[in-house]
């Protein structure tokens, strides 16, 4: 499945000091899939695992780890693994669907949404994550129909992951892959290959392969977009798609990038980031990461589509959070039709509460002049409200903890209430 077939996207963003303001990395991703497609955002507690335990993931069984660490996570929700989310560590991890000269198969395997949740539930910082998740796709490989349709819709993997301290670009093509590590400044990832000559870690057989395959000569300066796709890495930056102007939208503000300034970035419809039509931004996520490690990390979830028209709700990892029961979808066990062979026969309604009330209140945000335009003023100020009092826990260093069992509920109660 080509992407000239079918519209498929997704931008992630970093920015680490000095480009971000404060001593802080400011992670962001929108999630660009298919417009009826439903994005949940759960919470998993940090769990121990009994010796050889097998773990069920989206469509292959792998073995367990003994712990697994606290994870938020928005994904689709018929899927196990996850678009984009963040771990109790302050790791936070998005993928994209990349294509290449290496043919993607059709056999089952892991997801590349699998291999996030698996990086954040398997390590504590960003380049473990990336070991976690090069040593699985070295083991079960990546695969499976990444669409809720008996329609085949398959891609390669690039990941964004960040922590407090640094960066790293991991970008895939069937078993290869290569890394590079971003320790300041402001990094971007859409769908395609990015990373060119600046390769910090690699799979060992990568430059033999494409020897082999006579995509590299084994003379020039090994560029591993140029090689493994067909990107004119010399335009990269300068042609008029997706990727370059998410890097224009990060220079821009380069310096002062805050979660509000990406948040702007993330709603951005000109530039195509913010994402319209067939394919559309179905969540988004901002993650603030101070540097200093005794001040907490805060991770802005919509669980709703389109940025322009949702609330960024702020969730801090403390013991014991309150479930986020309004933002989880039904569950049907084994039942479900993914899990059915052949799958995907049916489509079951995986609508939670939030999506719900906010579907209504969009066709009013739309539709409707003073009404619409009320409740958008009502929605941002609430939006606002939060981000200020997160600013002042960054500021102040204290943290309520039996507040912040509650803050990402709360929040969408308070949504619920502007939407009612």
């Amino acid at each position: 499945m080509f992407p000239g077939q079918l519209p498929c996207s997704c931008d992630t963003f970093v920015a680490l000091p000095p480009a971000a303001a404060g001593a802080r990395v400011v992670f962001g991703k929108n999630s660009d899939r298919p417009a009826d497609e439903v994005q949940e955002v759960v919470h998993f507690p940090a769990a121990a695992h009994p010796p050889g335990a097998a773990l069920e993931c989206t469509y292959i069984t792998i073995e367990q780890v003994e712990k697994t660490c606290a994870v938020v996570l928005s994904r689709p929700a018929w899927l196990w693994g996850a678009e984009m989310g963040a771990n109790e560590h302050g790791v936070c991890i998005g993928n994209e669907a990349v294509w290449g000269r290496e043919e993607v198969g059709d056999e089952e395997a892991l997801l590349g949404m699998d291999l996030v949740r698996l990086g954040l539930e398997r390590a504590d910082t960003a380049e473990k994550a990336l070991t976690v998740i090069v040593d699985l796709l070295e083991k079960y490989g990546q695969g499976g129909n990444c669409m809720e349709s008996h329609m085949a819709f398959t891609y390669y993997n690039s990941f964004l992951i960040a922590d407090r301290k640094e960066a790293w670009v991991l970008e895939t093509s069937g078993k290869y892959w290569a890394a590079e590590k971003v320790e300041g400044g402001v990094r971007n990832i859409s769908n395609q290959l990015s990373i060119t000559t600046k390769i910090d870690r690699e799979h060992p057989g990568l430059r033999e392969y494409a020897k082999g395959k006579g995509w590299w000569d084994g003379e020039k300066e090994f560029d591993f977009a140029a090689t493994y796709s067909y990107v004119n890495t010399a335009r990269m930056t300068t042609s008029r798609g997706r990727y370059c102007e998410g890097y224009k939208l990060l220079n821009k503000h380069k310096g002062s990038i805050t979660s509000e300034i990406m948040m702007g970035i993330l709603r951005d419809k000109e530039s195509g980031i913010n994402m319209e039509g067939g394919f559309m931004t179905t969540g988004s996520m901002v993650s603030v990461l101070p540097q200093q490690p005794n001040l907490p990390c805060i991770h802005f979830f919509t669980g709703t589509p389109d940025p322009a028209r949702s609330v960024f709700k702020p969730f801090i990892f403390v013991p014991s959070v309150t479930q986020l029961l309004k933002t989880s979808s039904p569950t049907f066990g084994q039942d479900d039709p993914v899990k059915k062979q052949p799958r995907f026969q049916t489509k079951p309604d995986r609508r939670h509460e939030l999506y719900k009330k906010h579907e209504s209140a969009a066709v009013v945000m739309e539709t409707t002049e003073g009404k619409g335009k009320e409740m958008l003023k009502d929605i941002q100020e609430l939006e606002k409200r939060k981000i200020n009092e997160m600013e002042s826990i960054l500021q102040n260093g204290c943290l309520d903890t039996s507040q912040a069992v509650n803050l990402f509920s709360q929040c969408v109660e308070e949504e619920l209430k502007i939407y009612s």
